[in-house]
């Protein structure tokens, strides 16, 4: 099956919520078939449906000092970090039956998994949490919404991320779990646009999809 693939680049979180609202109401319709975004975030925290506010550590009034955004979305979860040297990920795709969502998930950590395999970095799956773990500590984080049989959100992977920034938040609501990056585990300089090609790759083997890149001038024509 053919999913078209747009690359977003550098995007604000809200911009990209937008595009991710509009393919997946086109998808729900049936007007449009699977997609899949790639894109990256300047600093931003997000809040899921099952998340608690005693995980964000800071006032509002320090995120804005600090220019790091906040949104309460529509994904299961709790809190999570977006932004620079995180490889971004936005699966929007129709499942045959609801039951499959934690197929879906553990899809895309196996996913992630194969594509840090390119760079020597173990990574694992752990079944009482979503995400992808390096021994102890937590490299990429997941959090899926499903609505009308279509899923949106998804899948980030810290490539070369400041991590100062998880500090900001208990992550995932999980307050002693490390994060870590795979720039630390590669022991070198590891940039977003060398992960793009493994992690494709990683994604259509794992869902058995090709992805095809489409401009992403095409999304206002969808």
């Amino acid at each position: 099956m053919t999913v078209s693939l747009f690359d977003l680049g550098f995007i604000r979180f809200k911009e990209a919520w937008d595009v991710q609202r509009h393919i997946h109401a086109e998808r729900v319709a049936g007007m449009v078939g699977d997609a899949l975004l790639f894109c990256e975030h300047a600093p931003v925290i997000t809040m899921g449906k099952s998340g608690r506010r005693h995980n964000l550590l800071v006032s509002q009034e320090e995120l804005r000092r600090r220019n790091v955004e906040y949104y309460d979305i529509e994904r299961g979860g709790d809190l999570t970090y977006h932004g620079p040297g995180q490889l971004v990920c936005y699966p929007i795709f129709k499942l045959a039956r609801l039951r499959e969502v934690q197929g879906f998930v553990r899809k895309m950590e196996l996913s992630i998994i194969k594509a840090m395999n390119a760079f020597g970095v173990k990574g694992e799956q752990r079944q009482a949490h979503a995400g992808v773990f390096v021994g102890s500590a937590k490299i990429a984080s997941i959090g899926a919404a499903v609505q009308g049989g279509v899923t949106f959100h998804g899948f980030a992977l810290d490539v070369i991320t400041d991590l100062s920034y998880f500090q900001l938040i208990n992550p995932c609501g999980m307050p002693d779990v490390q994060v870590t990056s795979l720039s630390r585990e590669a022991g070198r300089e590891v940039r977003i646009g060398e992960v793009k090609p493994p992690m494709r790759a990683a994604l259509e083997e794992v869902f058995e999809i090709k992805l095809a890149p489409t401009a992403a001038q095409a999304i206002g024509t969808l």
